[in-house]
């Protein structure tokens, strides 16, 4: 975790977000339950750089909350490129639906609304690019049910894999169920022989999965 200073000089020396990401993070401060969720623009355009830097062409994202990461990454699709995204909250579907149609790439946004472990088994293609951002006691579901049938060379992002400090003991009072569930998943990537990982600081921590 850096400090907050550090954190705006970052975001001054990378490229700016634009005017529609603004306006989703503008809306979602004001609208949106925790608005702490939305990924942001350093976050945001890492994506958007990794999917189109991986030649990532079929994207899954679990956890949509109000878009702004779908767009990114949507932008960093080539031609044919496709994102599915699934997310639970169905009261924000017509915000997000407006945002994805605002931004011109609702064609490659695949938008779901249901619980993510039900719709996964209804997908049938195999994703080269993973976003998990959503529950965190079922971090570790979403990743196994999605790791198996990746090919060699395909990506999954997994954000808030930090906690905010409390996967360090003594950033926290107590175990709960959401840090116990953090740290469980990330010592699961660690022990998996199928990937290869690193631990980005980034925001709230994004770990960064690679295929082998």
């Amino acid at each position: 975790m850096i400090s907050e200073e550090l954190l705006a000089y970052s975001m001054q020396h990378s490229t700016a977000e634009d005017e529609l990401l603004a306006d989703i993070s503008r809306q979602t401060h004001l609208k949106v339950l925790k608005p702490r969720m939305l990924s942001g623009p350093l976050q945001g355009k890492l994506l958007e750089m990794l999917v189109r830097i991986s030649g990532a062409k079929r994207v899954l994202e679990i956890g949509t909350y109000t878009g702004y990461a779908t767009i990114c990454m949507a932008r960093g699709l080539g031609d044919k490129g496709r994102i599915v995204s699934l997310d639970i909250n169905e009261e924000l579907e017509t915000m997000v639906r407006n945002f994805f149609s605002r931004s011109g790439l609702a064609e490659k946004i695949d938008y779901r609304i249901g619980n993510a472990l039900d719709l996964l088994p209804q997908i049938k293609e195999p994703f080269d690019f993973v976003f998990i951002d959503a529950d965190k006691r079922n971090y570790v579901n979403y990743y196994d049910s999605v790791v198996g049938e990746m090919k060699p060379g395909g990506l999954i992002l997994a954000d808030n894999i930090l906690w905010s400090g409390k996967v360090l003991a003594e950033n926290r009072k107590k175990l709960d169920k959401d840090t116990a569930a953090i740290l469980a998943f990330n010592e699961r990537v660690r022990q998996d022989p199928r990937v290869e990982n690193v631990v980005l600081p980034i925001r709230d921590g994004i770990m960064l999965v690679r295929k082998l």
